[in-house]
């Protein structure tokens, strides 16, 4: 929760045992999961599925390369977002409005809004027409019946049970990975198409490259990662923001860094099974353009079979599951952060009526835009191209807040995380700028 109403009192220090219990690392690897796998796994949202699947029908293992690029990258910007959260004990939004004049604020957080809600209408269709095709009736009540359900979950479940929901909704991603197991893949070729990948300079390419970018490291995952390091941080009687006390930074950031390596590599090695499923099947036999998620999954059955068509319909309706109550999270997160809103998960419907509005607001707007003639083929493609240009005044935002010691204190980030995060930057603003000149 985060509200400025009344200044905080002051903490006073841990006992030993509190203090005990507060630097004991997590058990075993999977304890250290939370926040980062989560993040990762909204990642391969509806909206991306269809941009990989379009990309790997269209370019073939041509676009390979975009992945391995992108993982060290969103790795480090994922973990320069955690680390601003749990060190500073507040959301991205917060930290903006306190450090930076109102105008940019206002203009990020109403951007991600826009992309956002775009996101989530785009998400909950595909989810339609997936549930539609494996089940049958009507796709427009699949997705209603998706989106409704998604926002009475956020309201109704306390964070602590609601994260674990979300946990258990990451395996659905596994369905991607064994239907690119079922197929036979030339890997010899594949290596060479990412070692030497076949560039192109028009629009479509570049068009698609800046989609899989914009995919892959969206802002709303800037805002979802601090944001839940802070509810995590909230939700323990124990633990402080590490700037406040420098005796729980080395399991905590050593957390942030396995939670979140492993998250962003899970999230990349799904986009990867997608878009090798699509290009040995799809783009193999001439099918090169996707529309949706959906289609791509419909487009599968013919060439792998019924097994690979279910499994990636399935998949589309549980990362969609995942996803939406992510974009629509994030966006609440940080208009509450920029108006001065009680935000948290933890808290009933009654104790932050305006923060859990958002949510059902963003949810079912999205969702009402199923229902018009918006085409949530293009709302899928186009939403991860907006998330890509939105993406780089983020980036610079947080790049910025993570150096400052007025809101990191000691805990500044790293010098190898500084170099990752400015990279991650420029590769996005070069990608940009790139897509702009070809459709010039």
């Amino acid at each position: 929760m985060e509200t400025e109403a009344h200044p905080a009192p002051p903490v006073p220090p841990l006992p030993p045992a509190a203090a005990t219990v507060a630097k004991a690392p997590a058990k075993g690897w999977l304890g250290k999961l939370g926040p980062g796998l989560i993040t990762g796994a909204a990642d391969d949202d509806p909206s991306g599925i269809a941009t990989y699947s379009q990309a790997g029908a269209q370019f073939g293992y041509g676009m390979v390369w975009t992945l391995i690029l992108t993982y060290p990258l969103m790795v480090g910007i994922q973990a320069i977002s955690a680390q601003i959260g749990r060190v500073s004990g507040h959301g991205l939004a917060t930290n903006i409005r306190r450090h930076f004049p109102a105008w940019l604020l206002y203009a990020l957080v109403g951007l991600l809004l826009l992309a956002n809600t775009i996101n989530i209408a785009a998400d909950v269709a595909a989810m339609g027409q997936a549930a539609s095709m494996v089940l049958g009736g009507g796709a427009h009540w699949y997705a209603a019946g998706a989106g409704v359900l998604s926002a009475v979950l956020q309201v109704m479940l306390p964070y602590r049970s609601y994260v674990r929901v979300l946990k258990w909704l990451t395996l659905a991603l596994l369905a991607y990975v064994v239907t690119a197991l079922t197929l036979k893949l030339p890997w010899l070729q594949i290596l060479h198409a990412a070692v030497l990948p076949p560039l192109a300079w028009n629009k479509d390419y570049i068009t698609t490259v800046v989609a899989i970018f914009g995919t892959t490291i969206s802002p709303y995952l800037f805002f979802w990662q601090a944001s839940q390091e802070v509810e995590d941080l909230r939700a323990d009687p124990d633990a402080r923001p590490l700037k406040r006390a420098s005796e729980q930074a080395r399991d905590q950031l050593l957390r942030i860094k396995i939670d979140t390596v492993s998250g962003m590599g899970f999230s990349n090695l799904v986009a990867m099974c997608i878009m090798l499923t699509t290009a040995a099947t799809l783009g193999a036999h001439g099918i090169t353009h996707i529309g949706s998620s959906a289609q791509a999954a419909e487009a599968l059955r013919p060439i792998a079979g019924d097994f690979a068509f279910a499994l990636f319909s399935m998949g589309i309706i549980g990362t969609g599951l995942l996803a939406v109550p992510v974009l629509a999270g994030s966006a609440a997160y940080a208009i509450a952060g920029a108006m001065r809103w009680k935000n948290s998960l933890e808290l009933q419907l009654s104790g932050a009526r305006k923060f859990y509005g958002i949510i059902i607001g963003a949810t079912l707007v999205g969702t009402a835009l199923c229902f018009t003639n918006v085409d949530p083929i293009q709302a899928l493609f186009w939403s991860a191209v907006l998330n890509g240009v939105i993406a780089v005044p983020v980036m610079v935002v947080v790049m910025l807040l993570a150096s400052r010691k007025s809101v990191m204190g000691a805990l500044v980030i790293s010098r190898r995380l500084r170099v990752l995060g400015w990279l991650c930057t420029g590769v996005m603003a070069v990608a940009v700028v790139a897509m702009f000149s070809t459709l010039g």
